[in-house]
């Protein structure tokens, strides 16, 4: 049987539950470059150019061909990306190869991708 909360019990705040929390020491420029990330990987196009470029190099013919759009679309999806430096790329002859910037960002992006997966079902 559940037993009666106390007046005392029952006038808490929440500063009376309060476990301690990690002091957050990220500054606002960091918060913000986060948010262009999700800004960025916000649009479903733009998030399929990634989740692409987490497999390995691509070039623009490839990738539209890939997501059957034009070459000027996913050239222009490009161009926001690296803008916000979630995005690489290299010229090798004639082609100019677009990558991932980092270890960083194909974790974020098999992760938010898995995690989607994983409340679908």
């Amino acid at each position: 049987m559940a037993r009666a909360k106390t007046r005392a019990e029952s006038s808490r705040g929440p500063r009376d539950h309060a476990r301690p929390h990690e002091e957050l020491t990220i500054d606002d420029e960091t918060f913000e470059r986060a948010a262009a990330f999700f800004r960025a990987a916000g649009d479903v196009s733009r998030l399929k150019v990634l989740a692409r470029l987490a497999t390995g190099e691509w070039c623009v013919s490839e990738l539209a061909k890939a997501a059957d759009v034009g070459m000027s679309t996913v050239s222009q999806q490009l161009r926001l990306l690296r803008a916000e430096r979630l995005v690489k790329r290299r010229r090798e002859g004639k082609h100019m190869l677009y990558g991932l910037a980092d270890g960083h960002i194909r974790r974020l992006v098999k992760a938010a991708l898995e995690h989607a997966a994983h409340h679908a079902h």
